[in-house]
């Protein structure tokens, strides 16, 4: 995942909104960054070839105008990767259409991320990454490390949204049990960050958290597994906890009032395929949605999917979070500008 734009770029918002489609083009908005790369390359150009629809390419995705542009009755998105918790909220909101499953293959997906109004686009982890280069001695090996100034000095990196993931990661590191984590405790969460947040450098965007990580600016923090993924790649010697790993899925959605309902159902489609979601989890490290994937992935690439890494892997409540995602927010950006 990333928050920051990539091909997104050549594509902003207001001019997409303003500027009128030809026919055959649709408009798939994601985050940007490596994440939105390769939905490119694995979804939106195979699926141009195979429908003779052209898929533009717009980002980051932005709440705000996704709201504002169902609201003109004129969304210029076709299809929409979102947080899970928004799509959630967005639809008893009313900002979605209600999904096609005569044309999406829903038992062909993952139970746990699908709704009438969305489908997971990507399932991902929240994992503990570190810097081997400067933790030679010895290496961090969960959540309650990410605290431990002493024995883990320096910066840590932790996701600056309000969203799933922080306050969760605080309370087990605090020693609540996984399964007494909902109704999250905010106080003792909260208490919890305060003991780190002098040394804590945000990170917005799934790039900028792994230049943090791999420049050792911040070597230890929470990240994507599949931003790990990427920097291990790129050969920067960096290291993965698997423990108490917390996960979530991005959605596919597709904004009430569209023009073409149904391209954003055949796109949905393709891309949430056995074969596309295959190919999407090759390129990121990203756990596809799709049962039958795995079937088409090389042991050595399962390895390294959160679905391979169960044994204390704790799944984020995304109905609590869509309920009280407002309150959080409120004290989370309160708390952060203190």
């Amino acid at each position: 995942m990333s928050k920051l734009l990539s091909v997104g770029a050549l594509f902003s918002a207001a001019i997409l909104w303003s500027v009128p489609l030809h026919a055959k083009d649709m408009v798939f908005t994601s985050w940007g960054g490596t994440t939105q790369d390769a939905q490119k390359e694995a979804w939106a150009k195979p699926f141009a070839k195979q429908s003779g629809v052209n898929v533009l390419q717009d980002g980051p995705t932005d709440y705000g105008k996704l709201k504002a542009m169902v609201e003109s009755g004129k969304p210029a998105w076709t299809v929409v990767d979102v947080e899970n918790d928004f799509a959630v909220k967005a639809a008893k909101d009313g900002l979605l259409e209600p999904l096609d499953f005569s044309i999406i293959d829903k038992s062909k997906l993952d139970p746990r991320f699908v709704t009438p109004y969305s489908v997971g686009s990507f399932y991902y982890s929240f994992a503990l990454g570190y810097n081997r280069d400067q933790f030679k001695k010895k290496a961090p090996k969960n959540w309650g490390d990410l605290f431990d100034l002493t024995g883990f000095p320096g910066k840590r990196t932790l996701y600056k949204w309000s969203a799933p993931g922080v306050l969760e990661l605080a309370l087990l590191a605090d020693g609540v049990a996984p399964d007494k984590l909902y109704p999250l405790d905010l106080d003792r969460a909260f208490k919890k960050l305060d003991t780190i947040k002098p040394q804590i450098i945000w990170w917005s965007g799934g790039a900028q958290s792994q230049q943090l990580l791999a420049s050792g600016e911040a070597p230890i923090g929470m990240f994507w597994n599949g931003r790990i993924d990427a920097i291990r790649r790129s050969g920067v010697d960096v290291g993965i906890s698997w423990e108490q790993n917390l996960t979530a899925a991005d959605a596919l959605v597709v904004p009430k009032g569209v023009a073409d309902k149904e391209a954003a159902m055949k796109f949905i489609a393709f891309a949430t395929g056995a074969q596309a979601q295959a190919d999407f989890a090759l390129l990121t490290g990203y756990a596809p949605t799709n049962i039958g994937s795995k079937d088409l992935l090389k042991p050595e690439v399962r390895a390294t999917l959160p679905d391979e890494h169960t044994q204390s892997q704790i799944n984020l409540d995304m109905a609590y979070w869509a309920e009280h995602r407002d309150e959080i927010a409120k004290r989370w950006y309160d708390w952060q500008g203190k």
